[in-house]
């Protein structure tokens, strides 16, 4: 259950500590999660069952759906999983899959079957379930969607040893990037058929043309059923190359305040230029997975620093203004 304090302001305040940019995301996350558990609250003193509403992350590959969900469960305390939709299509026995899902949320729970009732479950490239005759599986999308079903909406399930989890009150997120679906908006979006006058609010008007339609997932290869079964969906935007440079080294977990931290037990101070993340931005621009390949490209660069480093208790600084220069070891005299 939320605290009293907590509001859909003061969840956004704390995602902005770890999550760089997608400010209209984190808004939709942030009152979705609170509507969520205060429904949760009230219903369960009056003895009721809630109306859920499960959330549709829309957004590239790295920009940060999984990090976002992830960030938000532990500031809620709840336990948290993620699973792939792309597994699920390729094995005969999706409901075991399923199960083997929600036992791990009950693991994380420390097998406190309340608690993880009230847990989180992300199930990322949820758009590789669309429908396709060219694909060979062995499991269809389509039925997996069947199968996701149940659960989304809420139903006990059997876990080992006879143990039951209802998932009535258990938040599902879903993510994808969902290629090609800017394509099918950008043919059945448009609300000219509205009158408009000069009092109208013309973000308004934008807001409802960017907003993804039932219709367009249908059209995408989602089932209507399953759709309805995500009735908040949120954008997420492309990162920028400033933004990669954010990521690197605003946030409090940031790779670079890590590395800091590293060093600073071995004595020595570290000191890495502006022009530094600005070049690996363009890297992982250039390889096209967001932020994913940040932490990669970083860990490269420090593993030759960091392994001479604590051999050589006579350097107390390094510094590194380039990714394609030496980095400086300033050494004691």
């Amino acid at each position: 259950m939320l605290a009293k304090e907590t509001t859909p302001s003061s969840i956004v305040k704390y995602l902005d500590q770890y999550v760089i940019g997608q400010d209209e995301a984190k808004k939709v996350l942030a009152v979705a999660v609170y509507s969520h558990y205060r429904k949760i609250s009230t219903f369960l003193q009056n003895d009721g069952s809630i109306a859920k509403s499960n959330v549709l992350l829309i957004g590239s590959s790295g920009t940060g759906k999984t990090l976002l969900c992830e960030t938000l469960s532990r500031m809620l305390a709840v336990p948290f999983v993620t699973a792939d939709a792309t597994s699920l299509a390729q094995t005969k026995y999706v409901n075991e899959e399923i199960e083997a899902t929600l036992q791990r949320l009950l693991e994380k729970a420390d097998g406190n079957i309340e608690k993880a009732q009230l847990g989180i479950v992300f199930i990322d490239e949820i758009d590789k379930l669309k429908a396709s005759k060219t694909e060979a599986r062995v499991t269809s999308g389509e039925s997996v969607q069947h199968a996701l079903l149940k659960i989304m909406e809420g139903s006990p399930v059997k876990l080992r040893e006879n143990q039951y989890i209802d998932t009535s009150n258990i938040l599902f997120i879903c993510g994808g990037a969902f290629v090609g679906l800017e394509n099918i908006m950008s043919k059945t979006h448009g609300f000219g058929f509205i009158s408009t006058s000069g009092d109208d609010n013309q973000n308004i008007l934008d807001r409802l043309n960017k907003r993804v339609k039932p219709t367009d997932l249908f059209e995408f290869g989602l089932i209507p059923e399953f759709t309805g079964r995500l009735p908040i969906i949120a954008n997420f935007q492309n990162l920028s190359r400033d933004m990669l440079v954010k990521i690197m080294s605003v946030p409090k977990n940031s790779i670079y305040k890590q590395y800091v931290e590293i060093f600073r037990a071995e004595g020595v101070e570290l000191s890495i230029g502006p022009k530094v993340f600005e070049q690996i931005s363009e890297i992982a621009i250039e390889y096209k997975t967001g932020a994913r390949s940040l932490r990669g490209i970083f860990e490269e660069l420090m593993t030759p620093v960091l392994y001479v480093v604590p051999d050589n208790p006579d350097i107390y600084r390094v510094e590194i203004t380039s990714l394609f220069e030496e980095p400086h070891l300033l050494r004691r005299t």
